[in-house]
Order: structure tokens, then C-alpha cells, then sequence
């Protein structure tokens, strides 16, 4: 169904170049990211009142763009063969099917491939829930999470912002290292979320040409420079069944706790060890908010990056009116079990959420 090294190989090749650096300049880069990731733990740990569960470290890797793409076919692979093995079986009793999946699987490869290279250039930071080591991006322990810091990606926002750049780097590292931070003391969520995300895989009931018409849409539209059809919908919600629409909620209502925290965290440490916080968050949420142009906002919608954007509003919104209700020790009981985590409808009501876990009604 998808041919992954040659998605690897075709992002690799089609991905933008970074900025321009020295050969020291790279390498001071790269340290300074391992020292903000170092310190950004302490920083978060302390704000949040999160222990990490084990002593078992989690991997922090700082990588160019081919190893952002290298990490995260590897992890698509890990996460999608079971629904791609159960589509490939339905295409294998068609006629002609075994041939159609050869030259599907390169054709699907090399689209995928250009859709990993347009990602590959935007994506500051990653938590990779589901990492499978290599011999060059270890994962953590037993296919632990590890986290991704992508120096290029960093290096060009903030020549772009105009901004401090050791500011900037320690800003980008308090974000990430608290996702890092909620993994390492919630030992269950991996879990949870990896429970949910195959519980929408196996409940996919679609035509394998029609799901791979959606994906192929989006990469010409690339290549053609041209917005993709039913931009309004994203390539989840155009396939999507009724029962995932339910687990879809439930997934949406998690990943905006845990974007929303993370940006919770970074302001709120932010001022006593970022001197240009103010400055940095007014320039970044101009440039997040903006995308670059038409087709650009096209290709957001269409992959679902939109909604990503509103996790992180209305998640940083949640968490700060439960913690100004109930304060940092009242509303860790989020974390406590699947059952204390927030329905997407008490993301935007906070106190239907503080009425049920604590029994109270906020205000």
C-alpha cells in the first residue's frame, strides 16, 4: 500500500534546504538545544509540580529536516501497517490487485513522500509518542516517546521573527519539554492515546482508493501549486465514520489539553528565565495565526493543521481558567486516570469539568 522507503527517500530529496549556517555555527546551535532542553526539564518540573514516574531518561535528539522526515515515517509505519495490512488484504482479492498494490504502493510512496517534505520545514519540535529506535534516532526505552528538536526549523523562525535567538531557542524547548514532562509523570497516557488512535484505525471502513485519493490531492496539489478540492474539510473528516467521529472527539479533546498546556507552561515560566517572552509570543502567534498565503491555509485545512492551531487556544484556555479556579495541585488531577481527562465540550466549558472531578462549579 505505500512503498516507506521511497516516501523517505522522495521527502528527503524534495525538502527545502535550512538557512544558511556555518559548520560552527551548526554545532553551536545543536549544543545550545541540548542545554535549553537540559534546563527547560527543571524549569518545567518546578512550574508544573510533575514527577516523572521513572528514572528512565527520555531521549531528546536534535535533527535536521531529513531526520524529522526519517523519525516520522518510521513512526507513521509503526502506527498505520495494521490498517494498511487490513486494506492491502481487500485489495488482494480484487482482480488485478496484487499488481495494483506494487505500483500503488510506489505511487503512494512518492506522495507521501511529498507531503513529509512540506512538513518537514514547519515543525519546530516534536514529541514522538510512538518513536522505534534506529540506529541513528534512538527511542526511548521499551519504544518509549523521544523528543525532537528540528535546529533548522527553529534557526529560521527566529531570523524570520527577529527576535533574540537564544531567547527564542529556550522559549521553543519549555514548550516541548512539558510534553516531554507530561509522558514521563502520566505513565498511562501513552497508552491511552495509542488505544485510541488504533481503535479509529480499526473502525476505518473505506474504499482503500478513495483514502489514498485523499492523500494524493493533497501532494498535487503541491506539486501543481494549486488549493486542493473540499478545502474546507480535512483529510480525517472526509473519510471519517460515525464511530470515529467519537473517538475523534475524545482524541481532539486530549491533544488540546496536552498543546494547551504546553503553552500554559511556556508563558508562564517564560518571564522569569525568557527576557523577551513578550516580544517573542506577540511575533509567533502573529506568524502562527497567519500561514503563508492561500494555498498554504489550503494545505492546513486539508491535513487538519487548522485544527491543530485551535487545540492550542482553546486547550491554553482551559488549563489557565482550571488552574485559576482550583490552582496547579487542582487541576493536575487531570492527570490522574482516562476518566479525569476533559470531553471536548468541557474544553470550552472549564467549569463543567471542575463541577465533575472536584465537585465544585467554578466562579
Amino acid at each position: 500500500m505505500v512503498d516507506w522507503k521511497l516516501a523517505a527517500a522522495t521527502a528527503a530529496r524534495l525538502v527545502r534546504p535550512g538557512p544558511e549556517v556555518t559548520r560552527d555555527e551548526a554545532r553551536d546551535i545543536v549544543a545550545e538545544l541540548r542545554r535549553h532542553a537540559t534546563a527547560a526539564e527543571e524549569h518545567v518540573r518546578g512550574f508544573t509540580r510533575m514527577v516523572a514516574a521513572s528514572d528512565t531518561p527520555v531521549p531528546v535528539l536534535v535533527v535536521d529536516r531529513p531526520g524529522w522526515i526519517r523519525a516520522n515515517v518510521a513512526g507513521f509505519r509503526a502506527l498505520l501497517t495494521p490498517l494498511l495490512d487490513k486494506m492491502s488484504d481487500r485489495r488482494s482479492s480484487l482482480p488485478g490487485g496484487a499488481v495494483l498494490g506494487t505500483v500503488g504502493g510506489k505511487v503512494t510512496g512518492v506522495e507521501l513522500g511529498m507531503l513529509l517534505s512540506f512538513l518537514a520545514s514547519r515543525v519546530l519540535g516534536q514529541y514522538e509518542t510512538f518513536a522505534p529506535g534506529s540506529e541513528d534516532l534512538p527511542g526511548g526505552a521499551g519504544n518509549g516517546g523521544r523528543l525532537l528538536l528540528v535546529a533548522p526549523n527553529i534557526v529560521q523562525v527566529e531570523r524570520e521573527l527577529e527576535v533574540d535567538p537564544h531567547d527564542f531557542r529556550l522559549w521553543v524547548c519549555l514548550h516541548e519539554e512539558t510534553h516531554r514532562t507530561q509522558f514521563a509523570a502520566v505513565p498511562w497516557l501513552r497508552d491511552h492515546i495509542e488505544g485510541e488512535i488504533r481503535t479509529f484505525l480499526s473502525e476505518t471502513d473505506v474504499d482503500p482508493a478513495t483514502l489514498l485519493e485523499r492523500v494524493r490531492e493533497a501532494a498535487q496539489s503541491l506539486a501543481g501549486g494549486r488549493p486542493p478540492e473540499g478545502e474546507g474539510r480535512s483529510i480525517v473528516e472526509l473519510v471519517q465514520t460515525p464511530a470515529q467521529r467519537e473517538v475523534l472527539a475524545r482524541l481532539t479533546a486530549v491533544m488540546s489539553l496536552l498543546e494547551g498546556h504546553a503553552d500554559y507552561v511556556m508563558d508562564g515560566v517564560g518571564p522569569q528565565v525568557v527576557p523577551s517572552v513578550a516580544e517573542i509570543r506577540e511575533k509567533f502567534q502573529k506568524r502562527r495565526a497567519s500561514g503563508a498565503g492561500r494555498l498554504d491555509a489550503a494545505l492546513r485545512k486539508l491535513l487538519g493543521l487548522d485544527a491543530k492551531l485551535r487545540q492550542y487556544r482553546d486547550g491554553e484556555r482551559f488549563v489557565r481558567a482550571v488552574v485559576d479556579e482550583v490552582g496547579m495541585d487542582g487541576f493536575n488531577r487531570v492527570w490522574t486516570s482516562p476518566n479525569t481527562l476533559p470531553t471536548k465540550a468541557e474544553i470550552a466549558k472549564p467549569a463543567d469539568w471542575v463541577a465533575r472531578v472536584h465537585g465544585t462549579t467554578a466562579g
